[in-house]
């Protein structure tokens, strides 16, 4: 995956996530559309959950990189 694509996957996926729940809050839905587009949604809130998860991790393994160095641990 190139590296441009990587960096907007986030954004494109919780924006089309809100695009998705915006056709929900219409009154006129349709059933079978309605079905492939809540499939779409888990998809999409499992690609953004798993992204924050990677992001999460980082920031920690950061903090604890730098708390070392607070602390007097240094390298």
């Amino acid at each position: 995956m190139p590296k441009q694509e990587k960096k907007s996957d986030f954004g494109e996926a919780y924006k089309e996530l809100e695009e998705i729940v915006a056709w929900f809050e219409r009154e006129d839905v349709d059933l079978d559309e309605g079905l492939a587009k809540f499939e779409r949604g888990l998809a999409l809130a499992a690609r953004c959950r798993a992204k924050l998860r990677e992001v999460e991790n980082k920031v920690k393994e950061i903090q604890s990189k730098f708390g070392d160095l607070e602390g007097g641990n240094e390298e």
